[in-house]
């Protein structure tokens, strides 16, 4: 891995948002511009990028300012993210990145296209496209899923393996600057077949990956054979950053299907984080782990469990009436960039749950906020007469911890069994208490709709940077001692 130790003295580094340390990101001024991805579930019109306005001091604060429609059908925007974040003050060779480019993967269509906010934040412009057949070409890879900027370029977690074949997924390489495709980043894979997202613990050189399915278990819906014969991913896989060699493989119980979203500690001295599994088929709980590093082995720890709620046959859709329950469906997570609060959206209740994480091993809960869900389809102030459709599902969280969006697609064959009614686009922002814990809903931002054109939404990013979007090189004077991990 491409560092230095004395990085930290450099001032080479024009672009004021790559923070050295999580306490300078925390004090950076807030955002004003919400960048959202939204989709066609038909794949009749063009996916597009949304830039929603932030500031609530501007007439805009709210509404969508503008959009860019993508070039061909079927993209299905999903995950995306920078070309460069505060991880670029340990490349070498890297002392000009500037947080300027947005990748965005179609996860359909396996092409990514490269947006400049450059010359105007408030209007994003297309300017180059990959096509897919670079992807399997060069990477041997598929169906791009989640992507970070990292050492020795640009890491793309991938589904499939090339063409869209059922695997090996895995990760993708990508060029800093040119955004081309340069390998994949495995050299020994070991026992990994299955990918979804894609972490690391810098200063350790240690990376994390997690699983969801291969294209066909994914693709055409849920299927519930799959789940209930226990084949989704479920383990959490530990690598050598900086060759891609396979190091350690754990298995969160093959009761625990879909293990996903994965949160380490902002601390670049921790060896801590976050991982989520989506439903267990044996209650339909969903549950929130932590791994942690003792000695050169990692372990994990469920930390928190969500049980299902009852429910009345005929309130429920097809996929669930057996069970007459509404299973949470963990989606989402996200960690507070001082690492002391963490946000669990369930999107089948429709729940967004805020934990204090000051002792990581054990959470407390501090808050809920419910929007939409399967049943309850509780409704925004704003509206306060009009369900929501879809539930709390893609968290993202300001840098300084205050602000909360919320979005409520997942994906689409999957929104179509677990919301058969449909699911009308929106985007919530709630305002949380960073001292004592607590939610609020801002009854002021809520686009929606027609705001949208209609489209679908998925990931939110902020401008110049979120909680998800960034790992550090250097610690701060907020950073506190942590247990020991032994449980």
């Amino acid at each position: 891995m491409r560092t230095t130790e004395h990085a930290h003295d450099r001032d080479d580094h024009s672009d004021p948002t790559l923070y050295r340390t999580p306490a300078d990101a925390v004090a950076a001024p807030p955002e004003k511009l919400a960048y959202v991805v939204g989709f066609d579930p038909t794949a009749q019109r063009a996916d597009a990028l949304f830039t929603v306005g932030t500031d609530p001091e501007s007439p805009e604060y709210g509404r969508v300012i503008s959009h860019a429609e993508l070039p061909g059908l079927g993209n299905e925007l999903h995950h995306f993210g920078w070309n460069a974040c505060s991880s670029a003050l340990a490349h070498a060779g890297h002392h000009h990145a500037a947080r300027r480019y947005l990748i965005i993967p179609g996860l359909r269509s396996s092409r990514l296209h490269i947006f400049d906010t450059g010359p105007d934040p408030a209007r994003p412009r297309l300017v180059k496209v990959v096509e897919s057949e670079e992807l399997a070409a060069k990477a041997e890879y598929s169906r791009p899923h989640t992507l970070h900027c990292g050492p020795d370029g640009v890491f793309l977690s991938c589904l499939g393996g090339a063409d869209g074949a059922d695997g090996p997924g895995g990760v993708a390489l990508l060029d800093h600057e040119s955004f081309e495709v340069l390998r994949a980043w495995e050299s020994d894979r070991g026992p990994q077949r299955f990918a979804y997202d894609l972490w690391w613990h810098l200063r350790q050189n240690i990376a994390v990956t997690s699983e969801w399915g291969t294209p066909s278990m994914y693709e055409d819906g849920l299927v519930p054979e799959l789940l209930l014969d226990r084949q989704y991913g479920h383990s959490l896989h530990f690598w050598e950053l900086d060759s891609g060699r396979h190091l350690q493989r754990i298995d969160l119980g093959d009761e625990n299907q879909m293990v996903l979203e994965l949160r380490p500690a902002h601390d670049p001295e921790a060896t801590w984080g976050f991982a989520h599994a989506v439903v267990n088929v044996e209650d339909l709980s969903a549950s929130v782990w932590l791994w942690n590093r003792e000695g050169e082995d990692f372990v994990v720890h469920k930390v928190i469990t969500i049980p299902a709620e009852p429910a009345q046959t005929e309130d429920l859709p097809s996929a669930l009436q057996p069970f007459g329950a509404v299973p949470p469906l963990i989606t989402d997570i996200d960690l507070s960039v001082d690492d002391q609060w963490l946000y669990v959206s369930t999107w089948g209740t429709g729940d967004l749950h805020q934990y204090d994480v000051s002792d990581p091993f054990h959470p407390r809960q501090t808050a809920s906020v419910r929007l939409g869900g399967i049943v309850s389809q509780q409704p925004h102030p704003a509206e306060p007469d009009t369900p929501l459709t879809g539930g709390a599902q893609m968290v993202e969280l300001s840098r300084d911890g205050r602000r909360v969006y919320l979005t409520n697609s997942l994906y689409s064959t999957w929104d179509a069994q677990l919301y058969p009614a449909g699911i009308d686009p929106w985007m919530v922002k709630l305002d949380a208490d960073t001292s004592h814990g607590g939610l609020s809903v801002d009854s002021r931002f809520y686009p929606h709709g027609p705001d949208f054109l209609g489209l679908r939404v998925h990931q939110t990013r902020l401008q110049g940077g979120d909680a998800s979007s960034d790992s550090y090189c250097y610690r701060d004077s907020f950073a506190v001692h942590r247990p020991s991990g032994r449980w």
